[in-house]
């Protein structure tokens, strides 16, 4: 059996033309990017899936509720935004955040071959979540970083018996793709003033 990370949808391939972010395959992307967490085990990834997929359920409810209106992501807040509504806009927002956070950290541990993954998560977590939380938060934060697998685990468990080389060559594509993506949609939102990322 293909390994997950073969089967599931990249960020690479997400459909992004000069309308924006087609919502449909972003959602599916992001669905899938989530999901590839479950092969960690329970509760490993669980504060930062949590909050992924309950933002992931906000943008796909009004893309569901209004799918002529949300052919891509920038028009649903648009639509959203005309209508005087704001609550997918905020899931986007949230979202788009996770989503960077999940990205650097994956970034952090593919350019620091050395470091173990909680230090990648950190160091994405204080440039970007830690000013969007309370010390509270930041505390339980603390924690669940520390229970992070070490590297070798996190590699071994996701590329699930294939060369980790390969796993680690598909992955830099789906971050390049989520990249371009999440720098898209964080101008987008913060240069229209929907909400800060």
């Amino acid at each position: 059996m293909a390994p997950y990370y073969e089967s599931a949808k990249s960020f690479a391939d997400v459909e992004v033309t000069d309308d924006g972010v087609h919502t449909a395959s972003f959602l599916h992307a992001s669905d899938d990017f989530v999901n590839m967490f479950d092969l960690l085990g329970t509760g490993v990834f669980s504060f930062v899936q949590t909050d992924l997929r309950n933002n992931i359920a906000g943008v796909r409810a009004r893309h569901q509720q209004r799918p002529g209106g949300s052919a891509t992501v920038e028009e649903l807040v648009l639509q959203e935004a005309a209508e005087g509504q704001r609550q997918a806009t905020a899931c986007l927002v949230r979202l788009v955040r996770g989503l960077l956070f999940t990205c650097r950290a994956l970034q952090n541990m593919q350019q620091d071959k050395n470091v173990e993954l909680h230090v990648c998560f950190r160091r994405s977590y204080d440039a970007v979540l830690k000013h969007h939380h309370s010390f509270i938060v930041r505390s339980v934060v603390t924690v669940a970083i520390r229970a992070v697998p070490h590297r070798h685990d996190f590699y071994n468990r996701l590329a699930q018996g294939t060369a980790h080389d390969a796993f680690d060559c598909e992955l830099r594509k789906w971050l390049e793709g989520l990249e371009a993506i999440v720098t898209r949609l964080r101008n987008f939102l913060e240069g229209g003033g929907y909400g800060k990322v």
